[in-house]
C-alpha cells in the first residue's frame, strides 16, 4: 500500500521539484521510503508502505531483470507466489512488485488479468517510451489523471494534481460534478471537483505514446454475470465458504502485525471467523463505539470477539474525539465528500494504526448480497401501478407525519430519470434532481450515470440493477473511497476479502432468493455466518457505522451551520441560492430533522470551497 504519482510528458521538460511536490504530498501513504525515476520523457514518484518483504531491495520504482520496464504501484497482488511459479527467474526479492514487473516483461499489458489484488500501477517502457497505467477490477485503488495536450498526469490522490502549476493554472471547478455531489454525497466516476482531472475508470488500462492515448477494458462486471443463477443454497453456501476463504488466506499475506476491524455486523464477523479459522495465533481485533447507545455496537463486537478468541481491542469515542476531527475529515478527501462515517472510519483507523499495520475489512458485502433497505424501494417503485400512482401517492405522504414526508420524496421521479441513481440519492435524503435546479445558482444538467445492466445475459430484477448501481458506483466512490483515505492518513493497510475478484464473480451469479426476502437481507452471508457463531450473536437489525450527526447538529456542531450556511458565506461562493438553504435551515430548526443530511451535505461544499478559495 503506497502513493504514486507521475507523468509523461515527451514534449515538455519538468524540474525534479514537480515530481517530489506531487509524491511528497501523499507522505502519509508511504512513510517508509521514497524514490523517483526521471528520464527524457517520463517522471515516476513512489512513497511506500511496507507490508510484503520490507526490506529495501523492494522499494520503488523497480526495473525488470532486462532494464526494459519500470514500474511503481499502490496496493497489493495477493497470488504473486502462484503468478511467480510460471516464471522462469531468479529473484532479487519476496516481493510481488518484482513478480508483476517480470510477468509484464513475459505477457505484456495482459498479464494484469493474472492478478488478483488491489492496485494501480505506473509501467514505462524504457525503450519504446512509453507508458501504461492499470486500476483494478472493482477500483479498490485511486487512480486520478489529467490530460493536456500530449502530457499525462496521474496521482493516487486529487491534491496531487493540484499542485503543479502546469496544471494548477488550468483548473475550473466541474458544475455537474457540484450536481451530482448534491444528489448523492459523493463524486463518481469519472468526474472530480475539476473539469481537467479525472477518475481512472476501474478494470481499464491505458497505454500512452507520444502521439496516442488509447483505453482498454480488461474486466467490467456485466461480463461476469452469467446466463443461469445458482439457486441451491447449500451449494452456494459451499461455494461462498470456498471462495471467501481462499480470499482471507491471501489477504493474511503479511510481514507485519495485522488485524481485522470487527464492528459485530454479519461482514465484518465473517471476516473475521474465517481469519481466526484459519490463523495458527490470535488476530487482533479492533471496534469502536459511542457513548450514545443506537450508535454502540461494541457489546455485540466484544461478544463475537470472546468466542472467536481472538485479541480484542475496544475504544469508546467521545464527542470530543469527533470534535477534534471533523473539519480534518472533510478536508482529507481533496473534494466535496458527504458520507459522515468517514469520521469514525479516521478515528478507528488512527487508533488501531497505533497498533497494527494491516487489517481485514467486511466491505463489499451489502453490495454484492443485499444488504440495503433501498433493495426493498427498487423494487416497490418498478412495479407498474405504484410507477403510475407515484405523484398521488407522494402527494398523500407529503402531508403526513416527518417520517412519511420524507418517504414521499422516493415517489417524485420522472419517466425519464435514471432511477438507481434516485432511490441511491433519497434513501440518506439528499436532493432529487427537481430541487437540485431549484438549488444550484447555475443549474447544470444532471448526468445520468450508466449502470450497464442491458449489457448482460440475463434479465436482471430491479433488486438487482440497484445492487448493481451500488457496485459501480457507491461502492466505489464512496465507500472505498472513505476507507481508503481515512486509513492511508494514518498509514494503514486495508484488505477487502469480499472484493476478491472471484467472490464478486459468484455472488453476481447467485439467485436473488439467496441474497433477500420479504423480511431478511444477506441471507446467504448470514446463513454462512451462522455455522461458524451462534446466530444470537449476529442475528440484530443492521445499524451501520454512523455517528450521532444528527443530534451534534442541532447542539455541538450547530457552528458548522451558522459559520458554512451563514448567508454571507453562501453569496461569496455563488454555487447555491441563499433563500433555498435559508428555508431549510428554518424547517431543521423548527423540527424537520430529516433535513440534516442535506445540510451536512452544504456544510461539507461551502467548506471546500472556502479552503481552496483560500489556496
Amino acid at each position: 500500500m503506497c502513493g504514486i504519482a507521475g507523468y509523461f510528458a515527451p514534449h515538455h521538460s519538468f524540474g525534479a521539484n514537480v515530481l517530489e511536490q506531487m509524491t511528497r504530498c501523499m507522505a502519509h501513504r508511504g512513510p517508509d521510503a521514497e524514490g523517483f525515476f526521471r528520464d527524457e520523457n517520463a517522471g515516476l514518484g513512489h512513497r511506500r508502505l511496507s507490508i510484503i518483504d520490507v526490506s529495501s531491495d523492494a522499494n520503488q520504482p523497480m526495473s525488470s531483470h532486462d532494464g526494459r520496464w519500470v514500474m511503481i504501484f499502490n496496493g497489493e497482488v495477493f497470488n504473486f507466489r502462484d503468478i511467480a511459479k510460471d516464471l522462469s527467474v531468479s529473484w532479487r526479492t519476496q516481493s510481488d512488485t518484482e513478480v508483476m514487473l517480470e510477468a509484464f516483461s513475459k505477457w505484456g499489458p495482459e498479464a494484469v488479468k493474472k492478478f488478483n489484488g488491489m492496485f494501480s500501477i505506473a509501467l514505462y517502457d524504457v525503450h519504446e517510451k512509453n507508458m501504461y497505467l492499470f486500476r483494478d477490477r472493482i477500483g479498490v485503488k485511486p487512480l486520478y489523471y489529467a490530460l493536456f495536450e500530449n502530457t499525462v498526469f496521474f496521482a493516487s490522490e486529487l491534491k496531487a494534481l493540484t499542485l503543479p502549476k502546469e496544471i494548477r493554472t488550468q483548473l475550473q471547478t466541474d458544475r455537474e460534478a457540484i450536481a451530482l455531489y448534491l444528489q448523492l454525497g459523493y463524486i463518481p466516476q469519472p468526474y472530480t471537483i475539476w473539469q481537467q482531472v479525472k477518475k481512472f475508470p476501474s478494470g481499464c488500462y491505458l497505454k500512452i505514446t507520444e502521439t496516442t492515448q488509447e483505453f482498454t477494458t480488461w474486466w467490467k462486471p456485466q461480463d461476469a454475470v452469467h446466463s443461469e443463477v445458482i439457486k441451491d443454497e447449500e451449494q452456494a453456501k459451499k461455494q461462498l465458504h470456498e471462495l471467501l476463504s481462499s480470499a482471507v488466506n491471501y489477504r493474511l499475506i503479511s510481514d507485519v502485525p495485522f488485524g481485522t476491524f470487527l464492528s459485530g455486523g454479519i461482514d465484518s464477523s465473517l471476516i473475521t471467523a474465517l481469519a481466526q479459522q484459519n490463523s495458527a495465533t490470535k488476530i487482533n481485533t479492533f471496534t469502536i463505539g459511542f457513548k450514545e447507545e443506537q450508535y454502540n455496537e461494541a457489546a455485540h463486537a466484544k461478544k463475537i470477539a470472546t468466542f472467536l478468541h481472538t485479541d480484542h481491542h475496544e475504544h469508546i469515542v467521545t464527542y470530543k474525539d469527533a470534535m477534534n476531527l471533523v473539519e480534518e475529515a472533510m478536508d482529507i478527501y481533496d473534494e466535496p465528500f458527504a458520507d459522515s462515517s468517514s469520521i469514525p472510519t479516521l478515528l478507528i483507523s488512527k487508533w488501531t494504526r497505533q497498533q497494527v499495520k494491516m487489517v481485514l475489512t467486511g466491505d463489499g458485502g451489502d453490495e454484492l448480497f443485499m444488504g440495503y433497505g433501498m433493495y426493498y424501494w427498487a423494487k416497490l417503485l418498478n412495479r407498474p401501478l405504484v410507477k403510475f400512482a407515484r405523484a398521488p401517492i407522494a402527494s398523500a405522504l407529503s402531508v403526513m407525519g416527518e417520517k412519511y414526508r420524507r418517504i414521499s420524496w422516493l415517489f417524485r421521479f420522472n419517466d425519464d430519470q435514471n432511477i438507481q441513481q434516485h432511490i441511491f440519492s433519497q434513501a440518506p435524503y439528499f436532493f432529487t434532481e427537481e430541487e437540485i435546479k431549484g438549488l444550484m445558482k447555475a443549474p447544470s444538467l444532471l448526468a445520468s450515470l450508466p449502470v450497464f445492466t442491458s449489457q448482460v445475459k440475463r434479465t436482471l430484477s430491479p433488486e438487482e440493477q440497484q445492487s448493481f448501481f451500488d457496485l459501480q458506483y457507491y461502492l466505489k466512490d464512496d465507500l472505498l473511497v472513505k476507507v481508503d483515505r481515512a486509513s492511508m492518513k494514518y498509514a494503514l493497510e486495508c484488505r477487502t476479502p469480499f472484493l476478491d475478484y472471484r467472490v464478486v464473480e459468484f455472488a453476481l451469479n447467485v439467485s436473488q432468493q439467496l441474497k433477500m426476502s420479504r423480511n431478511a437481507l444477506k441471507i446467504l452471508p448470514a446463513k454462512l455466518l451462522s455455522d461458524l457463531l451462534p446466530k444470537e450473536l449476529f442475528n440484530r437489525p443492521k445499524q451501520g457505522f454512523s455517528i450521532p450527526l444528527l443530534k451534534w447538529m442541532l447542539h455541538e456542531w450547530r457552528y458548522l451551520i451558522d459559520d458554512y450556511l451563514s448567508e454571507e458565506t453562501i453569496r461569496e461562493h455563488g454555487i447555491v441560492n441563499v433563500p433555498e438553504v435559508e428555508a431549510m435551515k428554518k424547517k431543521f430548526f423548527a423540527g424537520e430533522h430529516y433535513l440534516y443530511n442535506r445540510l451536512w451535505n452544504l456544510i461539507v461544499l461551502h467548506r471546500w470551497f472556502r479552503q481552496h478559495s483560500q489556496s
